[in-house]
């Protein structure tokens, strides 16, 4: 395999590191997935799902997923358009196409890296060497899991009914009762689609592990007003924070965290979206199980460390419960081994894949790249919430000092922060740029105190 680069994962972070890569460097790119084609854990993904944030938050450097579309009718009206599974499907493929056009390209599906520079199909068992100066870049390392592909993490009764959250799409015969297991983004999609199914929200027990807190939607938009003034927020809030707890109140006062029981204080902080119209829905749901995780499942009832707790003897249980952010140590992106690929600015993997993307092309020395492009981790907790924020900003700091990474970073959707070359400015985007300004040092100082 003639390669200056072979690529482990074919999902959004390997997707957005090669687009950034073969842009700017003239090199030969291997791509390899154990799937079938291009788009990772989409295109296992539920039926109903969408991109819980906006579309342009996503996808490759080189091409806005969705055109910059705003919503413009339903609940969301205004709000950015959040892309569905079929159309990332569709986007990853006609970007793979246009690299494999390149002729810097070449994609291997159903293929796997086993180490020692050796590559396999799974199909055909066809073996592949790399040259010793083809470098490992690992886009695998936060792969999620997802239901469809990771068994329940509780015991099943064989006369129990359980299925992944995909099973719901094809569901033909109505229970008394669906049981949704699992506190994220995924069971928040499994409730608001049985409801909007017209299923009663008294036929829906939700068992929720943890309680957590998630971002309203409506402030987490490509319009620098909105992203920069909510920034701004942020730091304030920590600024006068008095415990972890207390910046999340601050945040909710603020209109930035959303949390589903007003009379419970979350401890999950991996903050997905969510819109409020979404989180009105929501709180129709009384019947929530709040005795930890869940330990097995058996016709009628749901067994806990602490007891059990009685359901309908036909309740469809919905696994929701796979771990689909990852938290592995934090390592260097650039080791001898390997290019780890890791967020770089907090909570936005794609733009940090691209960003390695674009400093693996235009630098030669391993250590200086490490100290532009620290790696940052998801939330999980309150204080990793904390934590990856303040790493992202110490991050951002770092990179941005770098005047033509600002100007390639200017140019890319996928950064959050950027404000377009050409942006007309507003009153508007001034107070919120003078805000974080005057909020963000004491705001980070503070926030590192906290953790």
């Amino acid at each position: 395999m003639d390669a200056d680069y072979l690529v482990v994962g074919a999902g959004a972070m390997g997707m957005a590191f090669t687009d950034a890569l073969v842009d700017h460097a003239d090199v030969r790119v291997a791509v390899v997935d154990r799937r079938h084609s291009v788009s990772g854990h989409w295109l296992e993904a539920y039926p109903f799902v969408r991109l819980h944030q906006a579309s342009a938050f996503y996808g490759v450097p080189s091409t806005l997923l969705g055109g910059g579309q705003l919503q413009r009718s339903g609940p969301e009206e205004g709000l950015q358009e959040r892309a569905s599974q079929a159309a990332i499907c569709e986007y990853y493929a006609r970007a793979l196409d246009r690299m494999v056009e390149s002729g810097k390209v070449e994609f291997f599906p159903n293929t796997e890296y086993v180490g020692g520079r050796t590559v396999v199909s799974q199909v055909s068992g066809q073996r592949y060497e790399l040259p010793e100066r083809c470098r490992i870049v690992d886009a695998h390392y936060l792969a999620p899991s997802i239901p469809a592909e990771k068994p329940p993490p509780f015991a099943v009764d064989a006369d129990a009914r359980v299925v992944a959250v995909n099973a719901l799409a094809r569901i033909e015969h109505a229970p008394r009762q669906y049981v949704v297991v699992g506190s994220g983004k995924t069971a928040t999609d499994a409730c608001i689609w049985l409801l909007s199914r017209g299923v009663d929200p008294d036929a829906i027990c939700w068992v929720r592990p943890r309680e957590p807190w998630m971002m309203n939607r409506a402030v987490v938009q490509p319009d620098p007003v909105i992203f920069l003034g909510m920034v701004a927020d942020t730091m304030h809030a920590a600024e006068q924070a008095s415990s972890l707890d207390d910046l999340f109140l601050r945040l909710e006062d603020a209109g930035i965290m959303l949390r589903i029981d007003r009379t419970v204080l979350p401890t999950m902080a991996k903050a997905p979206t969510l819109a409020t119209w979404e989180l009105d829905q929501l709180r129709t749901l009384q019947n929530v199980v709040r005795r930890g995780h869940l330990a097995a499942v058996g016709p009628g009832r749901l067994v806990f460390g602490d007891g059990s707790v009685a359901v309908a003897s036909d309740a469809v249980v919905v696994h929701c419960a796979a771990d689909g952010l990852k938290y592995p140590p934090l390592v260097p992106v650039w080791r001898p081994d390997a290019i780890t690929l890791q967020p770089i600015r907090s909570g936005f993997p794609c733009f940090g894949a691209a960003l390695v993307g674009y400093v693996e092309a235009t630098r030669d020395d391993d250590a200086e790249k490490n100290r532009l492009c620290p790696p940052t981790p998801y939330g999980n907790s309150t204080a990793d919430w904390a934590r990856m924020n303040v790493l992202g900003a110490r991050a951002a700091t770092s990179f941005s000092a770098e005047p033509d990474i600002a100007e390639w970073a200017s140019r890319v959707p996928l950064n959050p922060a950027r404000i377009p070359p050409g942006h007309p400015g507003s009153e508007a985007l001034d107070r919120a740029r003078e805000r974080l300004a005057a909020h963000a040092p004491p705001g980070l100082a503070r926030l590192a105190e906290l953790v």
